[in-house]
């Protein structure tokens, strides 16, 4: 078998790497992150573009409160001096927006006046939760996704909020389902006369441009700073927690000098993803976090790989220099190392091609740690393995010493 000479370019991709890192924190400090909705204090609001299908009105005893879930559309009826009933209707019995108003339209007190076509398919139903679900003498208007709906651009709801001030949008779910999960930071939030956050001009915002009774806000939140700020910080001492971890376990599996290293090489795949989430302007979520945190585990497992072949061959092969041993384990691991690493990124990469919103920014994170986890793990972890001996070790040529 033909030896590999890793070891001379071990120099060179040291000054690389210092040169991407660099680059990384100038990136970081010139732009910063592009927050995403988890690290953000503010209003979060998850609104459906879902034009209105029907209304309800109640005219009966008591009083009659409607919800909707994903399966099912619910009516309760209660009060005093009267039976309770709770009507509950299944969405896949139903196949048209008429068939539904018309089940409805049965129910003791309830009459429905449809707006869209009858015959019109849908895939769910929404309510607006921004209007008291209690049904009286008001309509109240039921929306609904139709059947192969247009998919709403991105960019359209932006600009859309645009007037308002800084707004984060990000597609919630799949893009057919039309539905977008939008954050305005505390600091831009309208306000009212008394100094109170004006919730309502979002959707406010979004019926103007697109029409009203378009909109449905299904969940509106207040997410303080003192969360955002907790949030972070406990992402960051996660990732410390993480790489506390694995240097304990290499050293008790190995030596500190291979402990360090395998540190080394994570630290610089998790500052290489950061770098290129930076640089991309791609929101920083805890679906980053998510995939910085699945590159280290990725990464530390090839690291291992190679670290358990070069105690393996420096035992078997005592009288040669660290160098050569560890171009000989890397070479023999490498195999391994490149079918594994070629597997997994075809099934990331159906991930990036076939999904969208942040399960795509996911997928994108993870390709790019899988090349970062594989140099890494081949010239950062095991370059300053073979630094380590050559230079502060000053070892020559080992006999028989257990790594």
């Amino acid at each position: 078998m033909k030896i590999i000479k890793f070891s001379r370019a071990f120099a060179f991709t040291a000054l690389l790497s210092a040169v991407l890192v660099v680059a990384g924190i100038a990136g970081y400090l010139a732009k910063g992150f592009n927050l995403g909705i988890d690290f953000q204090a503010g209003v979060i609001e998850e609104i459906v573009f879902a034009p209105r299908a029907f209304s309800l009105r109640y005219d009966g005893a008591g009083n009659a409160a409607i919800s909707v879930n994903a399966s099912a559309l619910t009516i309760a009826v209660s009060g005093v001096g009267v039976q309770g009933f709770t009507y509950q209707y299944l969405l896949g019995d139903y196949r048209t927006v008429g068939d539904f108003a018309q089940a409805l339209d049965q129910v003791e007190g309830i009459s429905a006046e449809v707006l869209a076509p009858s015959a019109t398919p849908f895939k769910r139903l929404f309510l607006d939760t921004q209007i008291s679900p209690v049904l009286g003498a008001d309509p109240y208007w039921v929306h609904f996704v139709p059947v192969n709906a247009a998919e709403v651009p991105l960019e359209e709801v932006r600009g859309a909020l645009a007037p308002l001030g800084e707004a984060a949008v990000q597609i919630a779910g799949d893009s057919g389902d039309r539905s977008f999960l939008i954050r305005m930071q505390e600091t831009d939030m309208p306000k009212d006369a008394n100094g109170g956050f004006v919730t309502e001009s979002i959707s406010r915002a979004l019926k103007d441009r697109f029409g009203e009774g378009e909109i449905a806000v299904t969940s509106s939140n207040f997410v303080g700073s003192r969360f955002s700020k907790n949030l972070a910080d406990q992402a960051i001492i996660l990732l410390m927690a993480t790489l506390l971890l694995i240097l304990v376990y290499a050293s008790i599996r190995f030596k500190p000098q291979f402990a360090i290293g395998a540190v080394l090489a994570i630290m610089h795949d998790a500052v290489i993803i950061v770098a290129f989430v930076v640089w991309t302007g791609m929101e920083f979520n805890t679906t980053t976090i998510a995939a910085i945190l699945t590159i280290l585990g990725y990464s530390i497992n090839d690291t291992i790989v190679i670290f358990d072949r070069v105690r393996e061959d420096r035992l078997a092969y005592p009288e040669e220099v660290f160098d050569t041993i560890m171009n000989r384990s890397i070479t023999e691991t490498l195999s391994r190392t490149f079918i594994t690493t070629f597997t997994t990124m075809l099934a990331v990469a159906s991930l990036y091609i076939f999904t969208s919103g942040s399960m795509k920014d996911f997928a994108l994170a993870l390709l790019v740690g899988m090349v970062s986890g594989v140099y890494s793990t081949i010239y950062i972890a095991c370059g300053f393995v073979a630094f380590w001996e050559k230079y502060l070790k000053r070892e020559t040529r080992p006999s028989g010493v257990k790594v």
